[in-house]
């Protein structure tokens, strides 16, 4: 592999025109996709082999047209302190509030009167209109959107409060200021490594470019293949960090190539051939994580999955082709002054990395005690991890949302925001009997008779619970309902929804990690001709994972620290986040795991002895693996500050992650254990050895004639 990298970098750099024109005409191809593609829905969320999917897909089947997993709102009135909703002048605001409402688009199913349907509080204080619509909220057209808050806005100004909730309102989420300040930090960081500006804008320029790639590929194909709203706000996320770090890398490897005394195009072809290589089995490491969602059997996870793979596929490609072709037009820009003048500390020389080693090397046993400990401390939350889907009420207090959401809480308690929806495949006597059973159970606030359809052969039943719709006391009753009745009655609702969803979650996680941590230590087996290292590798990850965990429990379900990263509402975790970490966590873990331990076992190959490989893997990697881990992390903080609740604790849990790998695990336990084990660490059955495929990693073959030139000693004066 290494020969092969080592010619397409060495193409690259001679083709560079050719090379830059290509990826640049396919930017403009795929922006000019995006630009023209319809507007991207949130994507169809069905959760297949669960009760409350086959409860929708009854409801679709019986009550055709009736919108059952179409977008819903509430228009939410409270009347001034002392007076009431039923009050004459209140009552006419919101009777023509329904009539625009009914009139507002072609989209809306249904819009209820409040008087007529019991929607007013005992206390005549609160009020409520529902309306139901026939597509999912993000396939609402923006009239049908802003003929809603239009009529909450004209009734907010005749003297009532009026907010409007429900995910009629949901948009997609919107890139802030935190992005942006990501990319700035990461570029300080590139530049404070490299000390050049053309070298530190390398990496941030491919990353940008093979972002907008992807993400723009998204956006014209999200209708087409129905890709949800946050889809591109992953591949962004994760295109960003790996785009930067790999791009770095190769950089890195280029500037000590010329350092040892490489011609340019030697050099390029070096880094891709050695670099290169460690990109490539870093991202596939990250493509196996992230196709892996697949097992999972939830559509939304798995093209979320694919689409952000996809996207990691271009990172890769980008830093083995548009690289070595940038660098041939930046010439002596991409080195420092002092490299070009000549005076640059040589590669041999004692630096950071070197004398952090030899530490470790010197008392490992004390820093692979400290590093377990302190991450066995922070994961301990972890334990009391609660998994849910965020909904209204975890939103800022700001949003109407959220105090639509509250106004409805104290009005009509506080599970009347997460109503059960109970289908009845059967007759009238059928549905009667199961609304006597369920008064019969404990956790309820209120039930509904029986609605049947029109061929009376199914009916629908509204539960409202007692509590929250993420509490421990609705799950309880959802579970009740469905084993009290028989099979013929089937619960759903966005509540049972989310319990249902958890539950898969929960039942996916063991296979999906057997089957991404496997195949990831069969790839690092052959990466590292070890067994023991690829081992080390993923019991590393495992600790930063379950720390990660911890972390995301103290700050988001605890609410430590909450304030500080803009969590107003505390609550149970993301389902999905516990899979999507360990997903995308052990990917992105395995670069540093990759580019660190190739470098140390390219210097034992070489007759280096254990420890002595090991200072030399941190004296030339350390540093820039601290740059890529602080620029991944500056990536994934930016995305903290956003509104959208699940964006938010995905980047939390991804940076601090990131923070627990790559300065904990890489930097400290692996070495730690590497020096424990010594020549051991290298150890390989010798029938294995003869049955893996020697994919040369370290770049030994290029040690070899490789048919070019031989390399004399740069000018690097000249370009």
């Amino acid at each position: 592999m290494a020969t092969f990298l080592y010619k397409l970098g060495r193409s690259a750099f001679r083709r560079r025109r050719l090379v830059a024109l290509l990826w640049v005409a396919l930017l403009a191809i795929a922006g000019i996709g995006a630009a023209t593609a319809p507007a991207p829905t949130s994507g169809s969320f069905s959760i297949p082999g669960t009760e409350a999917q086959r409860a929708f897909d009854l409801l679709e089947e019986r009550f055709p047209g009736a919108g059952a997993d179409g977008a819903t709102a509430r228009v939410v009135f409270k009347a001034p302190e002392g007076q009431k909703m039923t009050d004459p002048a209140h009552k006419a605001v919101v009777e023509e509030t329904v009539s625009t409402l009914k009139s507002g688009s072609d989209q809306i199913v249904s819009v209820t009167d409040p008087y007529t349907a019991q929607a007013v509080s005992r206390d005549g204080s609160t009020a409520y209109v529902s309306v139901a619509y026939k597509v999912n909220g993000m396939e609402l057209t923006d009239e049908t959107r802003e003929a809603l808050t239009q009529a909450g806005q004209n009734a907010q100004g005749k003297g009532l409060t009026v907010e409007v909730g429900g995910d009629a309102l949901q948009t997609m989420p919107e890139t802030g200021a935190g992005e942006i300040v990501g990319v700035i930090i990461a570029g300080i960081v590139l530049v404070i490594t490299f000390g050049s500006l053309v070298a530190a804008g390398l990496p941030l320029l491919t990353a940008i470019i093979g972002v907008g790639i992807g993400v723009s590929s998204i956006t014209a194909l999200a209708n087409v293949l129905d890709l949800g709203s946050t889809t591109s706000t992953l591949a962004m996320m994760i295109g960003l960090a790996v785009g930067i770090d790999y791009a770095l890398f190769i950089v890195s490897r280029y500037r000590a190539e010329l350092a040892d005394g490489r011609e340019k195009e030697d050099a390029a072809g070096r880094a891709v051939g050695t670099a290169g290589s460690a990109v490539v089995f870093a991202g596939l490491t990250v493509v196996i994580a992230l196709v892996g969602l697949a097992v999972v059997n939830i559509p939304m996870l798995t093209k979320m999955g694919f689409a952000a793979a996809g996207t990691v596929v271009i990172a890769v490609l980008i830093a083995l082709t548009l690289i070595p072709a940038l660098l041939g037009f930046a010439g002596n820009n991409v080195v420092g002054r002092k490299q070009r003048k000549g005076t640059a500390a040589t590669g041999d020389k004692p630096n950071g990395g070197t004398r952090w080693a030899r530490f470790v090397i010197r008392r490992p046993l004390m820093v692979l005690l400290v590093g377990v400990i302190g991450l066995g401390a922070i994961a301990v939350p972890a334990a009391s991890l609660e998994m849910g889907l965020p909904d209204d009420g975890v939103k800022p207090t700001s949003t109407t949302e959220r105090r639509a959401y509250d106004a409805l809480s104290d009005g009509f308690g506080p599970g009347f925001n997460g109503p059960l929806l109970v289908v009845v495949d059967g007759d009238k006597a059928t549905a009667d009997r199961t609304v006597s059973t369920i008064k019969g159970l404990e956790g309820w606030a209120a039930v509904t008779p029986a609605t049947p359809n029109k061929a009376g052969d199914a009916a629908m039943i509204t539960v409202v619970p007692k509590d929250r719709p993420s509490s421990v006391a609705t799950e309880d009753l959802v579970h009740d309902i469905r084993k009290s009745t028989g099979d013929d009655v089937l619960v759903t609702g966005a509540t049972a929804m989310n319990i249902d969803f958890s539950q898969k979650m929960n039942d996916a996680l063991v296979p999906y990690l057997a089957l991404v941590v496997g195949l990831a230590f069969l790839l690092l087996t052959v990466v590292f001709r070890s067994i023991l290292v690829p081992l080390k590798a993923a019991l590393g990850f495992l600790l930063s994972v379950v720390a990660a965990l911890g972390a995301v429990v103290a700050v988001f379900q605890w609410g430590w620290l909450g304030s500080l990263f803009g969590v107003e509402q505390t609550g149970p975790i993301m389902s999905m986040m516990p899979i999507f970490m360990v997903g995308v966590v052990f990917g992105l873990a395995m670069d540093y795991e990759v580019f660190l331990v190739t470098r140390m076992r390219e210097a034992y190959v070489h007759g280096e002895r254990p420890g002595e490989a090991i200072v030399t893997g941190f004296r030339h990697s350390a540093r820039v693996v601290v740059a890529a881990a602080v620029i991944m992390i500056a990536v994934f903080s930016g995305f903290i500050g956003m509104d959208d609740q699940m964006i938010k604790m995905i980047g939390f849990g991804l940076a601090v992650a990131v923070l627990f790998d790559a300065f904990v695990v890489r930097m400290a336990i692996v070495p730690a254990v590497l020096a424990l084990l010594g020549h051991k660490a290298w150890w390989l059955p010798k029938w294995l050895d003869r049955v893996l495929p020697n994919v040369d990693v370290e770049g030994e073959s290029l040690a070899a004639p490789t048919g070019e030139d031989t390399p004399a000693k740069p000018d690097l004066v000249k370009v």
